[in-house]
């Protein structure tokens, strides 16, 4: 029984800190306008920490959930959608990266109090790597809303 209950609060936390990745990632596409403000700026920086903080919390849980709360690592990694699903998560966390290093390289000018200069191409290169991100998302949402239902499992 209490398997039960320590198998339903690591789903909890893993889905709760899903969302949490999903609405930084809403909050950081609708905050990120150029020019950005000094107000701007500091928000986009804070809402990265958190993006990367509870993307942390996902990728954690999620593999102590496939190790000890679920049906098994020997299960897990011979599922397609997991396999999918776990490489989109990898992508949108490489992707994540370009984003997060513009953001930290304003620390100076924003200790400053002088708001970020942005090139165009570097806006237009952190704007697509957020819509990559979402689309990740996407395929994640896909990917497990097919191994709930048991699709991906490849027998052998």
């Amino acid at each position: 029984m209490t398997q039960m209950y320590a198998s339903a609060l690591m789903a909890f936390v893993h889905h709760l800190a899903a969302f949490t990745v999903v609405a930084a990632l809403a909050v950081e596409v609708a905050i990120f306008r150029p020019p950005l403000t000094l107000v701007q700026a500091r928000r986009l920086l804070r809402t990265d920490m958190i993006f990367g903080a509870s993307a942390t919390v996902v990728l954690v849980v999620g593999m102590l959930r496939v190790g000890y709360f679920e049906k098994g690592p020997q299960y897990y990694w011979h599922d397609g959608f997991f396999l999918l699903k776990f490489a989109a998560f990898v992508a949108a966390a490489l992707i994540s990266i370009h984003p997060t290093l513009t953001f930290f390289s304003w620390n100076k000018a924003l200790k400053a109090g002088i708001a970020p200069q942005i090139p165009d191409g570097r806006a237009h290169s952190v704007r697509m790597c957020m819509m990559a991100e979402l689309t990740a998302i996407v395929v994640i949402l896909l990917c497990a809303a097919c191994m709930a239902r048991g699709l991906g499992y490849l027998r052998g």
